[in-house]
C-alpha cells in the first residue's frame, strides 16, 4: 500500500506514463484502424470503378458486334470507355487488358499531375498483369493488394465478356498509409502526450520535494505534543497546506471542549438508548403477560361458582395460558442470551426435511403443500440455532399463506455465502411494521408475540449474516444469508 505523499505522488506519475503509453497505442491503433478502414474503402470502390468499365463495355460492344482487336479505332474507343468510366472516381486510374496483346486501353482522369497521365504505371506492370490473369482464369471478379512501407497499392480486375477474347477491365488504386494529414495529427498528438509525461514529472518532482519538506517540519511539530493539546503550527507558503494547518490549529483550540462535551453526549445517548430499549421490551412483555393472566383470572373466577366439570375446564385454560407465557419466557431467553453459535458440518438435504415434516399436519389442515429442495450437499452452521430460525419462518409462512397454497424452503450456495430461504404466497407483513419487522414485540397479526422474527434475526448475526424481508406481488420470501463456512 502506498503511505506516504512521495510514493502516491511517484504511483500518479507512473499512472500518468501508463495513461499516456496506452493513450499513445490507442492512437496508434486508431490510426492503423483507420488506415485499414480506408483500405477497404478503396477496395470497394475500386471494385465498383471496375463494374463501372464493365457495363460501359458491354454496352458499347452491343452495338459493335463483331469487335475486331485491329487497328487504333478499338484502341481510341475503349480508352475513351475507361475515360468516361473513372471521371467520377478520385484517385483511381484503370483500363483494359488483353491477354495477349497487353494493355488495349488506360487512363487515370482524376490525376493531379500538370497535365493528362497516359502511360502505364511502369512499376506495376507485373501486378497488373497478374491480377487480369487471374480474373481471367476465375472469370470473376479478383482483387489484389500489395502493402509497401508508405502506401498500399490496390488491383482488382473483371472479365470482359464478347466477341473479342481473353478481355479484362482492371483498377488500381494508391492508398498512402504514412503521410497525410492524419498522418500528422498522430505525430502531433504523440509529442503533445511525450512533452506532458515530461512536463508532469517535473512538476511532481518539485511539488513532492516541497511538500515533504513542509510535511517533516510539521510531523517533527506534532510528535512533540500530547493529541489532546495540539500546538499552534507555522504558516508555510502553501495556499492550500496553510488552510489545512489553519483548520488544525483552530480544531486544536476546540478539541478539549469538544472532547470533554462528546463523552457527556455519549454517555446521555447509550443511557436514552438502554432505557429506551427497556421501556419498549417491558411494554411488550407488559401487554403480552396481561392477557394470559387476565384470562387465568377470568377462568379461576368461573371455576370457584361453578361445578367440577366447569372447574376441570377452566384448570386446562389456565394450562394452556401457562404454556403461552413459558413460551414467552422461553423466546425473550433465546433473544437475551446471545449464544455463540456451535458450527457443524450438516447434510442439508436431511435438515430441510426434519424441518418440513415438523409443520407437515398443521400445514395440512390448511391444505398447504410444504416443499424443498437444494443442490448442496452440506453446510457448515449451528444446526439447533437454524432450525429454531426457520421454525419460525414456516409457522409464519403457514399462517400468513391462503388455502390450497405451497410453501417452498430452498437452501442455495451463492458466491460467498449459504442462503435459506421460506417462500409463501401470502401478502406478507403489513408495510407498517416492515422497517422494525425483526424488532422484537413488533407483530403484523393480534395473537402474534412479535418474538419469531427478532429470533430469526438473532439467529443470523449470530452466524456473521443477515436476515430480510424480500416482497412481491402475490409472494412473500423471508431469506437468512450467512458466510460460507468451510466444512
Amino acid at each position: 500500500m502506498l503511505h506516504s505523499l512521495r510514493s502516491r505522488l511517484l504511483a500518479l506519475l507512473a499512472l500518468l506514463v501508463l495513461a499516456v503509453s496506452a493513450a499513445g497505442i490507442l492512437m496508434l491503433d486508431l490510426y492503423q484502424q483507420s488506415t485499414v478502414a480506408k483500405v477497404g474503402q478503396a477496395n470497394a470502390e475500386i471494385g465498383r470503378a471496375c463494374d463501372t468499365i464493365t457495363m460501359a463495355y458491354h454496352a458499347y460492344s452491343r452495338q459493335h458486334e463483331p469487335l475486331s482487336l485491329e487497328g487504333t479505332h478499338l484502341r481510341r474507343d475503349l480508352t475513351a470507355i475507361v475515360l468516361s468510366s473513372l471521371r467520377d472516381w478520385p484517385g483511381i486510374e484503370g483500363g483494359i487488358w488483353q491477354a495477349k496483346a497487353g494493355s488495349l486501353a488506360y487512363a487515370f482522369p482524376t490525376y493531379e499531375g500538370s497535365g493528362p497521365k497516359t502511360d502505364l504505371p511502369q512499376a506495376e506492370i507485373s501486378r497488373i498483369r497478374a491480377i487480369n490473369k487471374a480474373a481471367l482464369r476465375k472469370q470473376q471478379q479478383a482483387s489484389f493488394q500489395y502493402v509497401g512501407s508508405s502506401q498500399t497499392v490496390l488491383f482488382t480486375a473483371c472479365p470482359l465478356l464478347g466477341s473479342a477474347p481473353d478481355l479484362t477491365a482492371w483498377t488500381m488504386m494508391r492508398v498512402f498509409t504514412l503521410g497525410g494529414q492524419a498522418y500528422r495529427q498522430l505525430l502531433l498528438g504523440l509529442g503533445v502526450l511525450f512533452l506532458t509525461v515530461i512536463f508532469t514529472a517535473i512538476l511532481l518532482a518539485w511539488l513532492m520535494i516541497t511538500w515533504s519538506r513542509h510535511i517533516l517540519i510539521i510531523e517533527k511539530i506534532l510528535t512533540t505534543h500530547d493529541i489532546a493539546e495540539l500546538p499552534s503550527l507555522p504558516i508555510t507558503g502553501e495556499l492550500e497546506l496553510d488552510r489545512i494547518i489553519t483548520a488544525l490549529n483552530e480544531a486544536g483550540r476546540r478539541l478539549a471542549a469538544s472532547h470533554q462535551q462528546s463523552k457527556a453526549l455519549t454517555q446521555q445517548i447509550a443511557s436514552g438508548q438502554r432505557l429506551a430499549a427497556i421501556g419498549r421490551i417491558a411494554a411488550g412483555v407488559a401487554h403480552e403477560i396481561r392477557n394470559p393472566i387476565a384470562v387465568m383470572q377470568l377462568k379461576a373466577e368461573n371455576a370457584l361458582a361453578g361445578n367440577t366439570e366447569r372447574k376441570n375446564q377452566a384448570l386446562i385454560a389456565i394450562l394452556e395460558q401457562i404454556k403461552k407465557l413459558e413460551l414467552l419466557l422461553r423466546r425473550l431467553l433465546n433473544i437475551t442470551e446471545h449464544n455463540k453459535p456451535n458450527l457443524k458440518t450438516v447434510a442439508l438435504g436431511a435438515f430441510l426435511e426434519a424441518c418440513v415434516t415438523a409443520h407437515v399436519k398443521r400445514a395440512a389442515a390448511k391444505g398447504i403443500l410444504i416443499h424443498y429442495h437444494t443442490h448442496v450437499k452440506a453446510g457448515c452452521f449451528d444446526p439447533e440455532q437454524m432450525r429454531s430460525a426457520l421454525d419460525n419462518l414456516i409457522l409464519n409462512a403457514i399462517v400468513a399463506s391462503p388455502v390450497g397454497s405451497q410453501i417452498i424452503i430452498t437452501a442455495t450456495h451463492l458466491e460467498a455465502n449459504l442462503i435459506f430461504s421460506v417462500n409463501d404466497q401470502g401478502l406478507g407483513p403489513p408495510p407498517s411494521i416492515s422497517e422494525h419487522l425483526f424488532e422484537p414485540f413488533v407483530t403484523g397479526r393480534h395473537d402474534g408475540t412479535g418474538l419469531g422474527l427478532s429470533i430469526v434475526r438473532e439467529v443470523a448475526e449470530s452466524h456473521g449474516g443477515i436476515a430480510e424481508l424480500i416482497t412481491s406481488t402475490g409472494k412473500t420470501c423471508f431469506k437468512i444469508t450467512v458466510p460460507w463456512q468451510p466444512s
